[in-house]
């Protein structure tokens, strides 16, 4: 009687498994089972058995156990595909980008480069992005994942997608970030993808890209603010007719106002969260007071030559003066709105012993009260440096050098100090980039220090809660950092970092935007 061994079996993977099942059907006394080791005397048993195990191995799928939270379908791509020895797995992440795919828990944490799936935009979810090879089903970016494998079928790239835009729930149906009603966040207006990145404020993450506009045409959403109240966002755009309002417990869109065509540029909200001011930015300009109630536009302040290239926009407290910068000259707007059908419009020049002009020399860019209202500070671009103006005699009372081209303002109510966007200083950094923040002490008037942020900071916004300092980095041009990836927008990414208060540093926290981030708003 001929004795056969067969070793090395190609399905040897499975076959402890199967093993323990076939060893309770075969019971031969010469038949035996031993670690994928076959002893075999009768030739025709052989064959039966061989062709049982194909068989059998064939509709035996990949079982994904409850523990890891992936649904049945999802769980058997990014299981057998992504986490594997060597790659997204807790034992191998740092090597992979500081990403495990072990379970959807950990999925959702994201990696170095922040969130990989991001909930109902698989365009923007490097999830996809990064397993996707079909130019049909959308953007792609390479290297293919998974590395050194065999790319994702077209039915398991549909699959991933259609999760993706479906929230990218767990086996249960949860999806992330859907729990808590009164959940503090941060708004991100990205210009070149008419897209507001919505960041959780306690994980840093973001949990939702909200696309905003009304029209096939990119806009530019160039601010996002937050209602005192943190009821409502509001957006404008700089290639649009409207404003538009958000609900900020689910970020769905409410209504908008026609406002007319214009480059809406900012915008600011009064303390009782009902009346807004927006900005139109051109040489003849113009400025929108709407009803945030009723969404209606209440009053279009226009004539020729009444706004010279005005810009930025604050509001004091009671709502009576509406201050704006004006972006070409020496001087802001000072406008009494007590009557709001009636406003008498002033023009304050910041240099003392000048009348008012529009000829470029101080270029005052962005403007900010002080929380007592005493004073105001206003960013002027082209002498690189913040003038502090008396609110009540409208005089200049200090001016203090700062960073090259000075845009935007953030006041810390817990640690007196003004945080000033330095877009394109070359001075303060020179080997580490373009851009810094400088920060000033705005009781005593002083510069505090600069700090490096990122590539041509811009937008920026205080938490004084977490004490934090939230800064979009627009790395719009040549010579930033090399963007993790690129989005189906196309075009350069930017990112957002935080300086810790506390300290007055950088964090090592850096996460991927989409294109252009610009203004930032924290709720």
């Amino acid at each position: 009687m001929k004795k056969l061994r067969i070793t090395n079996y190609e399905l040897r993977g499975k076959f402890n498994v199967l093993g323990s099942k076939f060893s309770s059907i075969f019971k031969f006394s010469n038949f035996q089972i031993d670690n994928c080791h076959l002893s075999i005397i009768n030739y025709q048993l052989l064959v039966f058995f061989i062709l049982f195990v194909i068989t059998s191995c064939k509709v035996d799928d990949t079982v994904v156990e409850e523990s890891t939270g992936y649904s049945q379908e999802i769980g058997s791509i990014l299981l057998t595909k992504c986490a594997v020895s060597g790659c997204h797995t807790d034992k191998s992440k740092e090597a992979a980008a500081g990403l495990s795919l072990e379970t959807w828990d950990k999925m959702m944490q994201g990696g170095n480069n922040g969130a990989v799936t991001i909930p109902f935009n698989h365009g923007q979810s490097t999830a996809f992005l990064f397993t996707n090879t079909y130019s049909d089903l959308g953007a792609s970016v390479s290297p293919t994942m998974p590395v050194g494998g065999d790319p994702l079928s077209k039915n398991e790239v549909i699959t991933l997608r259609d999760w993706i835009d479906g929230g990218a729930p767990n086996r249960d149906g949860i999806i992330k970030f859907s729990d808590n009603r009164s959940r503090k966040k941060i708004y991100i207006t990205n210009q070149g993808c008419d897209l507001v990145a919505v960041v959780d404020e306690q994980t840093n993450l973001i949990m939702r890209y909200v696309s905003v506009g009304n029209s096939e045409n990119v806009e530019g959403p160039h601010m996002v603010r937050v209602s005192p109240d943190g009821k409502y966002w509001y957006v404008v755009f700089i290639n649009s007719t409207v404003m538009q309002k958000f609900n900020a417990i689910d970020d769905s869109y409410v209504e908008e106002v026609e406002i007319g065509y214009g480059s809406w540029n900012t915008m600011t909200i009064s303390k009782d969260s009902k009346t807004a001011f927006a900005v139109d930015w051109e040489a003849n300009g113009q400025v929108a007071c709407v009803d945030l109630e009723t969404m209606t536009l209440k009053k279009l302040y226009k004539g020729s030559n009444l706004f010279i290239y005005p810009h930025g926009s604050t509001l004091n407290d009671s709502a009576t003066v509406l201050y704006l910068t004006a972006q070409t000259g020496n001087f802001i707007y000072k406008v009494n709105i007590t009557d709001i059908n009636f406003p008498d419009i002033e023009e304050i020049s910041m240099v003392p012993g000048e009348a008012p002009s529009s000829v470029s020399s101080l270029d005052a860019h962005d403007i900010i009260l002080s929380p007592d209202q005493t004073k105001y500070f206003v960013t002027c671009q082209k002498s690189n440096e913040v003038r502090v103006m008396d609110a009540k005699a409208d005089t200049l009372i200090t001016v203090i050098p700062v960073g090259i081209y000075p845009s935007e303002f953030a006041l810390s109510l817990s640690n007196n100090y003004l945080f000033i966007s330095c877009t394109e200083d070359t001075i303060q950094f020179p080997s580490l980039g373009r851009g810094c923040i400088s920060v000033i002490d705005y009781v005593n008037n002083t510069l505090v220090k600069n700090i490096f942020s990122g590539y041509q900071p811009h937008g920026l916004s205080v938490d004084d809660n977490n004490q934090y300092v939230y800064v979009a980095n627009r790395n719009a041009t040549s010579g930033g950092i090399a963007p993790h990836h690129t989005t189906e927008c196309g075009g350069r990414d930017g990112y957002l970092t935080l300086i810790d208060m506390s300290t007055l540093e950088l964090s090592d926290f850096k996460t991927e935007l989409s294109v252009d981030p610009y203004s930032v708003a924290v709720r």
